[in-house]
């Protein structure tokens, strides 16, 4: 499959539009967690029993976090096709399935329920499939990651920026759901640094396509000029 064909370029976005959501997803979800790991107790009979391995839970959070981080630096390397990019995207997504199961099987087990883990973990699982499945010979052959970033590329980068933004914007309602003890969205509790972040994320990513159209349409055209020169 040629690295130009409209599949190709297709499938590229996907990925990297992918992995950037599920980077900050599990971002998100590490510093979510954050709240039942320090203070269980503080939410009634449904996390209570996660007092029992506390200890655990804190370290679900500092490793989801990492995890997070190194998804979204995954992202940007695949954005600009550097070297071994695909790789460390495909280890940070394996390494997110593998503590998420964890995750959720200590959940269940402690109070017999591991939502909302299950969404953050499950869309990991759904990346890392996609992932691999763009091993298939046929379509590495167009998509190879490590060949340099290219117009696609870009686009795909400043468009999961913004999606990435509004997922932050609303997650306070998307999450509410798995969120809500007591009457009280605990999925609001960061609402003001959410509308930061959210907000940062979707002008930066609009700010950067208006950027690089831009700069491809005032990019000088080699073959005008040195027609010039000739005559």
């Amino acid at each position: 499959m040629s690295s130009n064909s409209f599949v190709a370029k297709f499938l590229r976005f996907i990925g990297i539009v992918l992995m950037a959501l599920t980077g900050g997803f599990t971002l998100l979800g590490g510093i979510g967690t954050s709240c039942a790991a320090f203070n269980p107790t503080g939410f009634g009979e449904s996390m209570a029993p996660l007092a029992k391995l506390q200890w655990l839970y804190v370290l679900f959070v500092l490793i989801g976090i990492v995890i997070g981080v190194y998804g979204i630096r995954a992202t940007i390397m695949l954005i600009k096709g550097s070297d071994k990019s695909y790789r460390n995207a495909l280890y940070t997504l394996i390494a997110g399935v593998v503590v998420g199961f964890i995750h959720i099987y200590v959940s269940r087990m402690l109070r017999g329920k591991s939502m909302p883990v299950d969404a953050v973990v499950y869309t990991t699982l759904l990346t890392m499939i996609i992932f691999l499945l763009f091993r298939i010979p046929y379509l590495w052959n167009g998509l190879n990651f490590n060949k340099g970033s290219d117009k696609t590329s870009h686009i795909a980068g400043g468009s999961a920026a913004i999606l990435l933004g509004l997922f932050t914007l609303t997650i306070q309602y998307t999450m509410a759901s798995t969120h809500t003890w007591g009457g009280i969205n605990f999925a609001n509790a960061f609402n003001t640094t959410m509308l930061t972040v959210g907000s940062v994320l979707v002008l930066s990513g609009a700010g950067y396509l208006i950027r690089f159209k831009n700069i491809r349409m005032i990019r000088p055209n080699p073959f005008l000029n040195s027609q010039h020169q000739t005559l």
